[in-house]
């Protein structure tokens, strides 16, 4: 593991791919910070957060783990289809593996679970009546 990366090559692969399929799923932006948040944990999530190319569209979820912090940043075009009770049982479901010190597997966890409450509904298109052929 090179210095200062907290992550094996596989556990990074793991992530990446949790992250594309995330994407895919969603059709939004994820991003994952795991480092030393400076200053107030949440303004800091937030500025890295706002600091994405396309913010309004993009989940952050970042940790801490020095110290034991945990949060998650959402787009206004996000909250149109996750709600902040939809992100609290991700962070709750991340929360639980983390206190087990299973940080890959917490961080899997609350990727899939936020990607699968941000997928927009499924619509029908009912285009314009057609009249019936006698």
């Amino acid at each position: 593991m090179p210095a200062g990366d907290p992550f094996t090559k596989s556990e990074r692969f793991a992530l990446d791919d949790a992250i594309r399929k995330a994407e895919q799923q969603s059709r939004l932006e994820f991003s994952v910070f795991v480092g030393n948040a400076e200053g107030d944990p949440r303004a800091f999530a937030t500025s890295l957060h706002n600091s994405l190319v396309v913010p309004a569209r993009s989940i952050l979820i970042m940790l801490d783990p020095t110290r034991r912090v945990l949060e998650v940043v959402t787009g206004g075009f996000v909250r149109r289809t996750l709600s902040d009770a939809e992100v609290e049982l991700a962070v709750l479901a991340m929360q639980s593996e983390l206190a087990e010190g299973e940080i890959v597997t917490g961080l899997l966890r609350g990727i899939h679970l936020l990607a699968e409450h941000a997928r927009a509904p499924e619509t029908l298109h009912a285009g314009p009546e057609q009249p019936q052929q006698s």
